[in-house]
């Protein structure tokens, strides 16, 4: 028995002397890289995909913790890119486009939205806006120096309709939904994720929202992305690698799960409501899911169509003497191996 106990004592005291050993630091307990992240605009449910791979763990899996900041515009995006006070952004094609012209070096390496949100509000008791060939003739509320009635001019040419047949009524954002439901205007435009807010508000005055999302209608046009500045891209493959993934991650639980990643979100901006949350985010899976999408995952993007988009943007809108070249707009091998499917 004595032996026993001995050998029982001899044990403990060689556990006792590995537990006091130094420990090999586990995959946890090493540093997180600390990368800022800026969205395109203030934080809205359409957001809630970047703070549910923060809540959820994705980036830390990956080894960064990731801060989300806000943005005023997707040109303010580039900016804080270019000047180091965010190492990627979200931003969309156009500007992209346009910041490129201008001398930016930021390049895109995933696409989020695959359709353009570009939309035209309309009530069946007014201008019921079903087709394209109504918008002769329709006066729009829009702003002045809005980018988007350029695109829809784009559109309607693109379709063989005279976009000097469309009239701009200059109408303030804050003001465009109080404008459509008085019969101010008979339709306003704003991005698509304004549905849900829109459809409920029509509603209650008795009428249906009729929605025209060009992209429904022919508009090809790629919209919103990850993107980088060139330089950082160079030096930091992997780190942006990991930060794809791990982003993606959170779109497809988003996407599956938006219920608990507007939960998620609310974590961080308190002021949301979830439920509107969850509305915009079945808004946007229409945005981000197409079929190109279901076969090659999310993110993917098909180079034909980015030069598609660039073509677009020369012919129609305006980008200056010297246009980048499509190659310019996209960097590849940034996307998962294994697609993430939504």
């Amino acid at each position: 028995m004595a032996r026993v106990n001995g050998l029982i004592l001899t044990a403990l005291s060689a556990l006792t002397l590995v537990s006091a050993l130094p420990r090999p630091a586990a995959a946890e307990d090493k540093p997180l890289t600390k990368i800022t992240f800026s969205l395109d605009f203030i934080p809205l449910g359409r957001h809630a995909p970047w703070y549910a791979a923060v809540a959820e763990g994705f980036y830390k899996e990956e080894g960064l913790d990731v801060s989300i900041i806000p943005s005023q515009g997707t040109a303010q995006t580039i900016q804080a890119i270019e000047a180091g006070t965010a190492q990627l952004g979200f931003t969309d094609v156009p500007s992209l486009v346009l910041a490129r012209a201008n001398g930016a070096k930021v390049k895109m390496v995933a696409v989020n939205y695959e359709k353009a949100p570009y939309a035209i509000f309309s009530l069946n008791t007014g201008a019921n806006v079903t087709q394209a060939k109504q918008l002769e003739g329709l006066t729009l509320g829009s702003g002045a120096g809005s980018f988007t009635p350029k695109v829809i001019a784009g559109f309607m040419a693109q379709h063989g309709l005279d976009p000097n047949k469309l009239t701009i009524s200059n109408v303030a954002p804050p003001a465009r939904a109080t404008a459509l439901l008085s019969g101010q205007v008979p339709a306003i435009e704003f991005f698509v994720m304004s549905k849900p807010g829109l459809e409920a508000a029509a509603k209650a005055k008795g009428a249906q929202l009729r929605t025209f999302l060009l992209a429904d209608h022919g508009l090809t046009l790629y919209s919103n992305g990850i993107v980088a500045a060139d330089d950082y891209l160079a030096k930091n493959h992997d780190l942006v690698k990991r930060f794809v993934h791990a982003s993606l991650r959170g779109w497809q639980f988003a996407l599956r799960n938006p219920k608990k990643a507007a939960e998620d979100q609310v974590k961080f901006v308190p002021t949301l409501d979830p439920a509107k949350s969850v509305a915009e985010l079945g808004v946007v899976k229409n945005l981000a899911v197409t079929p190109y999408v279901e076969k090659h995952g999310l993110g993917s993007f098909d180079p034909a169509e980015m030069k598609s988009s660039l073509d677009f943007m020369v012919k129609y809108v305006g980008v200056g003497a010297k246009p980048p070249a499509a190659t310019d707009l996209y960097a590849t091998g940034f996307l998962p191996a294994t697609p993430i499917k939504p």
